[in-house]
């Protein structure tokens, strides 16, 4: 295992958005919001088998409504998709919204992941704990940073899950920035995937554990070798996944958007393998504008934000902390 200090910088630096996190009580888990009340162009990459998402038709190129309002990253499954009501209940108090006839209607797409393994599946993310989030990004003085780890909807997020979860480690959330030319580019993400998280050098961080429990094992390696024979059967579809956001204070339409969320995606590969199996894995891009209206070059925006996709991922599972009660070691917990 690489011995090296996490990446810097955190989503709190791209300008005209707040971020929060909310748990609840009772299971590990919670969810994330990341508030742009003002509205900002959003875009969103799907590439996972079984997603749990909300809105994202609505962000297609296409399709008419020009911003987004807020995104949520959730734990609880499908049903953490309950979260996303909070976080429109806490926007349309304030006023905030897309005019439509008499009302303001607050557009917040949301994606969730399955954490449903700990504790009692009957407790989830609910609007309650949506609308909290929202609280707590707003009560946070901008720029502060983000806690990471096991918080929000990183909770319970766990990895490493191809040979059944009581060989899985800790997951959680993450995030890191860069700043090049006046533009900044961040990415949070919450990291429960099937695969290993792997380091820039392809030394494993956290992932499947050798039977025993007492170090990792390399899933990819582990395959190629043939270690599936006898394995416990693989986790059901859309049992695991990774979702996160690529943020910009560039000024992109929402085609732009769009465009940068796929470039992004490929920062998924660099720090996750074997990807996708059975994940559900979806990154949404949200573009601020409050650097201004510089030339904007969306090759270099992408480039950047797969490197910060990878150092966000990386970065939720250096900073996990281990759940009580729960058998889910950290990278700290294992030699290296």
């Amino acid at each position: 295992m690489t011995a090296t200090a996490p990446y810097p910088g955190c989503v709190t630096q791209v300008a005209g958005i707040a971020v929060g996190h909310a748990a609840m009580a009772g299971r590990p888990t919670g969810c994330t919001v990341l508030l742009c009340p003002e509205g900002a162009a959003a875009g969103v990459a799907q590439r996972g088998g079984a997603p749990g998402t909300r809105e994202t038709d609505l962000l297609r190129p296409e399709n008419a409504v020009p911003v987004v309002h807020a995104l949520l990253l959730t734990g609880g499954s499908a049903f953490g998709l309950a979260a996303a009501d909070g976080v429109m209940r806490w926007l349309a108090a304030r006023g905030h919204g897309l005019a439509v006839g008499p009302a303001r209607v607050p557009i917040v797409p949301a994606a969730v992941l399955f954490d449903l393994w700990l504790g009692n599946p009957a407790i989830h993310p609910d609007a309650a704990c949506g609308e909290a989030a929202c609280q707590a990004a707003a009560a946070t003085p901008a720029g502060v940073p983000l806690a990471q780890g096991s918080q929000g909807a990183g909770l319970g997020a766990s990895v490493g899950k191809l040979f059944g979860i009581g060989r899985a480690m800790k997951g959680g959330i993450g995030c890191a920035s860069l700043q090049v030319g006046g533009i900044t580019v961040a990415a949070l993400m919450a990291v429960n995937a099937i695969g290993d998280v792997i380091g820039a050098d392809g030394t494993v961080l956290a992932g499947a554990r050798t039977p025993d429990g007492r170090q990792r094992l390399g899933t990819a390696a582990a395959l190629r070798a043939g270690a599936r024979a006898g394995a416990p059967v693989v986790p059901p579809a859309g049992s695991a996944t990774t979702i996160g956001v690529v943020v910009t204070d560039a000024a992109l339409d929402k085609l732009q958007a769009h465009q940068l969320a796929a470039l992004a995606y490929h920062g998924l590969p660099r720090a996750i393998d074997p990807l996708g199996l059975h994940d559900g894995d979806t990154l949404f891009a949200l573009a601020t504008g409050r650097a201004g209206a510089q030339a904007v070059d969306l090759s270099t925006l992408g480039a950047l934000g797969a490197e910060v996709v990878a150092r966000a991922i990386r970065n939720a599972v250096w900073h996990a902390e281990a759940l009580p009660g729960h058998d889910l070691p950290t990278m700290r917990d294992l030699p290296a």
